[in-house]
């Protein structure tokens, strides 16, 4: 198969393979980043991080901006509605950033983003997507990428349009949630859809949804040509996930499923990355989403799920981990059912 290889490259920043992680937020800070990195992802995405925020030197903002040397290559993601207030905070990540790329947020469908005529609000209009892509462009030496959707609606689906104003502007990259604003993350993705900004445009093209499975990231590649495939919720607790894609690609073959104790491992993994990000209370907390994540698929873990969304210490969660990892220690993960 070997699709894998093929040179992937955005601005003068290189891929290792055609695997690239989501920017979710909420999610993508950098212990779970790294954690994913390390399976293989040919690219990772920060989580979508307030421009205003930024210009402000907001302290929860400035701590999203952290990023670990082993997390490379990079792309950190922004959003806002204001040209001004977008250029400012570009220029500060250009600056002061170790981020390879900067993406801008066009696909957030979120009522709280679009209120801020930010986020999958810029679909409606391809002027704008030109003249603020143009902006941020000429104010950085970073590569400029963007993430947005096929359209806002059935009767807006100006995808095309806007891949080539993001192209005009002097766009690096662009990546396409093959969804809708309307659909938010219901419904199926259109695929052809992401065929058709792909033969628009000249720059790479990152497709994204509905990429559950190995299997599902061949399929994106050779239906749509894009140049690489995104993968989001099919990762969280599982970057074994990218792991299978990365040599699914490469050589067709389908890699077994980790057992019950692999993902417990790497769940502590990430939550003591967690605890050295953020501190332990605030890691316990976070954790007890992503804990319930590793542990999807596992025979009898509801147990082991309340009794994690009650921790409060970080001696808790790792006890509870550990003594389930042992009670299920014979056990392949994917042998079972929630």
């Amino acid at each position: 198969m070997n699709q894998t290889r093929k040179p992937f490259k955005i601005g003068d920043i290189t891929m290792d393979n055609r695997v690239v992680l989501a920017p979710m937020a909420g999610v993508c800070n950098s212990a779970f980043r790294l954690t994913v990195k390390e399976f293989g992802a040919g690219l990772v995405y920060a989580e979508m991080i307030s421009d205003k925020g930024i210009n402000q030197r907001n302290e929860k903002t400035m701590e999203m901006l952290y990023i670990d040397e082993r997390e490379y290559p990079l792309s950190l993601q922004i959003f806002g509605g204001d040209k001004e207030n977008l250029v400012e905070a570009a220029r500060y990540v250009d600056k002061y950033s170790n981020a390879d790329i900067i993406d801008i947020n066009m696909g957030c469908p979120v009522n709280k983003i679009i209120r801020c005529e930010a986020g999958a609000k810029w679909l409606l209009d391809p002027d704008k997507i030109h003249e603020m892509v143009s902006a941020v462009v000429s104010a950085v030496d970073k590569p400029v990428s963007v993430k947005m959707r096929i359209g806002w609606d059935e009767d807006h689906l100006y995808g095309v349009e806007n891949a080539k104003a993001v192209e005009a502007a002097g766009g690096a990259a662009i990546a396409v949630h093959g969804r809708t604003r309307v659909q938010l993350y219901e419904g199926k993705a259109n695929w052809s859809w992401i065929r058709k900004m792909k033969e628009a445009v000249n720059i790479p093209v990152i497709g994204n949804g509905d990429v559950e499975t190995p299997q599902d990231a061949g399929r994106m590649l050779d239906e749509t040509g894009v140049d690489g495939v995104m993968i989001g919720r099919a990762a969280l607790g599982d970057p074994w996930m990218i792991y299978r894609t990365v040599k699914y690609l490469e050589t067709g073959e389908l890699i077994g499923m980790p057992s019950v104790k692999e993902k417990i491992d790497v769940c502590l993994l990430h939550f003591d990355r967690l605890v050295n990000l953020k501190g332990e209370y605030v890691a316990v907390r976070e954790m007890r989403k992503h804990a319930s994540w590793y542990l999807k698929g596992i025979r009898a873990n509801a147990g082991i799920r309340k009794g994690i969304n009650q921790a409060e210490t970080g001696d808790e969660l790792k006890t509870l981990l550990l003594g389930f990892a042992k009670e299920m220690e014979s056990e392949p993960a994917a042998a079972s059912a929630v």
